[in-house]
């Protein structure tokens, strides 16, 4: 499976994207594994699948999906409070391993996305172990991550985001509904930070202080050519701004890197944080 490996490290417990060209691709060409699924609890030693779906997109056409409740082979006990599937809906299910064939299908070479992604990530790779078929998952995209860099709420669950964002909920805590608007959340955050591939885009890694190295890069260049360019910075707790703003030096001797220029038109000084830059572009001619 291209682009999908388990492991851990300290980037938030995900590995950087391999090389090659998956990762290389602007997110309408790169395709796109978004993966919801609903357990029977959240010990991923005890505890069992039942439900999921993954949609493959690329760009706005989905090219292939799964959606399929689960028998879990156990109790689904408490859980089923959350996301109301009851041991009638899964009495007929199939297992796991008899759709494992077509979900690795429509996971294979491309990128997973999901919120909270470490979970899904998780059953993922138990459930796959269980058939005798172990899958890697390594790198993959969150939205809940994306989220938290892109928009300043309170709350950073998926039922949160969509009240916040309007974006049509569905049933809660079902996986084709919550696919839906994973998607949706997706596509908000893609137009706020405007990444160049889907490798800038894992670079958002909130908490690890690491600065996108397509944004480090503008600023480098902008710093060379000394013409003002136009930055979407967005500070701890507070909405994203834009600025106009001639950039002079690029401290990359600094954790995390930070921007030094002045903003136009008072000249004023300003150091930013590269990590919470959004996005770069040439400022707009003067008529």
């Amino acid at each position: 499976m291209q682009g999908c490996r388990l492991a851990e490290d300290k980037l938030g417990g995900v590995t950087a994207p391999p090389d090659g060209p998956l990762w290389s691709l602007p997110i309408p060409q790169a395709p796109l594994a978004f993966v919801d699924l609903e357990m029977t609890g959240l010990d991923v030693d005890h505890d069992r699948v039942v439900e999921v779906c993954v949609e493959r997109f690329v760009g706005a056409a989905c090219v292939a999906s799964v959606s399929s409740v689960v028998h879990p082979g156990v109790r689904i006990g408490g859980a089923a409070e959350v996301h109301g599937i009851g041991p009638a809906e899964v009495a007929g299910a199939p297992p796991f391993a008899a759709i494992a064939g077509s979900i690795l299908a429509v996971l294979d070479g491309a990128i997973l996305v999901a919120h909270a992604a470490s979970w899904d990530v998780k059953f993922l790779r138990a459930e796959f172990a269980r058939t005798g078929q172990p899958v890697e998952i390594e790198s993959w995209l969150d939205t809940l991550i994306l989220a938290r860099r892109a928009f300043a709420f309170r709350s950073y669950s998926l039922d949160a985001l969509c009240r916040e964002l309007g974006i049509e909920r569905g049933r809660a805590h079902r996986a084709e509904s919550d696919v839906r608007a994973l998607r949706e959340l997706f596509g908000r955050c893609v137009a706020v930070l405007q990444p160049v591939s889907a490798r800038d885009l894992w670079e958002v890694r909130i908490g690890d202080r690491r600065a996108r190295q397509a944004i480090v890069d503008a600023c480098e260049a902008a710093a060379k050519h000394r013409a003002p360019v136009v930055l979407t910075y967005r500070a701890a707790r507070r909405a994203a701004e834009s600025m106009s703003m001639v950039v002079i030096e690029v401290r990359s001797d600094l954790d995390p890197p930070q921007v030094v220029g002045y903003q136009l038109p008072g000249r004023g000084r300003r150091q930013l944080r590269a990590d919470r830059i959004l996005h770069v572009e040439p400022a707009p001619a003067l008529p």
